[in-house]
């Protein structure tokens, strides 16, 4: 009931048919269970929003990645608008928001076999786009986290 919000470096489209994304969920070592809270609401939810940063709101959406207790709502935190949405909320800045159901994980394991990552799959099954994005790359300048 409650919302979070996190920036993922690790996130990709992977099908148009069905519309599919996946983002990679690194362990956490702030966790004693070792999932992130985006994982464990995904897994306990079935659903989550992938929403696409872009410049204009790039510092509120980089103080979404600070070390907040579980059930802390980084949106709330952040200044960031909620709208309705699948179960967690899309964020009304962001340009681009693809609400999703959880479809598949795959757990990452290192040489040793301890996981290190989970990949979830989701089913894209409704896209928000701002009018005019389409079509003007310079409007929409999107912004990439790549590893921190």
């Amino acid at each position: 009931g409650v919302g979070n919000l996190a920036p993922y470096s690790y996130f990709n489209v992977m099908a148009h048919n069905p519309p599919t994304v996946a983002i990679g969920c690194s362990t956490s070592r702030l966790r004693s269970h070792g999932k992130k809270d985006t994982l464990v609401n995904i897994l306990e939810t079935g659903q989550f929003v992938v929403n696409i940063m872009s410049e204009w709101f790039v510092e509120a959406a980089n103080h979404c990645c600070g070390n907040f207790d579980y059930g802390e709502d980084e949106m709330v935190l952040s200044g960031l608008t909620a709208l309705p949405s699948v179960r967690p909320p899309r964020v009304k800045e962001s340009a681009v928001q693809m609400e999703c159901e959880l479809r598949h994980t795959h757990e990452v394991k290192d040489a040793g076999g301890k996981v290190t990552c989970v990949v979830v799959i989701g089913e894209v099954v409704l896209m928000h786009v701002h009018d005019g994005l389409v079509v003007d790359i310079e409007k929409y300048r999107p912004i990439s986290r790549l590893g921190g």
